[in-house]
């Protein structure tokens, strides 16, 4: 089902799902759940239907934090250093691969729920800057002014600029 796949620990973390193509979505959201290389799942299967319908012949769904969890409430209160490191380093190794990168801030409200959902944040944004990232988000921002996760989205809705100097400062108040 999907040509782009890479996970460790058992499956327990999963870094990168997605298919192949010359125009790539990335889409970052928050934390993996039941997606795996054989088998969709909700969150996967709207960001693919939303890239093709935005003219996108591949996407790759990556998350703030590794580690596999339906609830992101049930994943530990402390960071798992080599997950964190593993992931971020990770994302950004695809997105310096790839010229033009478009990347979809698609994390929600529930970047507060941990730390370092918030701490991954802030990384990525300033580590992907210098490979001339397009930061998008998908419909309105919520009332706190975070991406929407794609399991709200609206298909009549459309992507538009994110700015992540902005939002920046939204994380640090």
């Amino acid at each position: 089902m999907y040509d782009i796949y890479s996970n460790s620990h058992n499956d327990l973390w999963r870094f990168t799902l997605g298919k192949s193509g010359s125009r790539k979505l990335f889409t970052i959201g928050l934390n993996p759940s039941t997606a795996t290389k054989d088998k969709s799942d909700t969150t996967v299967a709207k960001v693919e239907d939303a890239a093709q319908r935005n003219g996108f012949n591949g996407f790759v769904m990556l998350n703030l934090y590794p580690i596999r969890s339906t609830d992101y409430n049930a994943l530990p209160v402390e960071v798992d250093p080599e997950a964190f490191s593993e992931n971020i380093n990770r994302i950004e190794a695809l997105i310096a691969a790839e010229p033009n990168p478009v990347v979809w801030a698609a994390w929600g409200e529930s970047i507060r729920a941990r730390d370092y959902f918030v701490t991954a944040t802030k990384e990525l944004i300033e580590r992907l800057k210098k490979h001339g990232t397009c930061w998008q988000h998908f419909g309105p921002l919520t009332k706190s002014a975070h991406p929407r996760h794609p399991s709200r989205l609206q298909y009549a809705w459309a992507f538009k600029e994110f700015d992540t100097n902005q939002y920046l400062q939204t994380l640090t108040t």
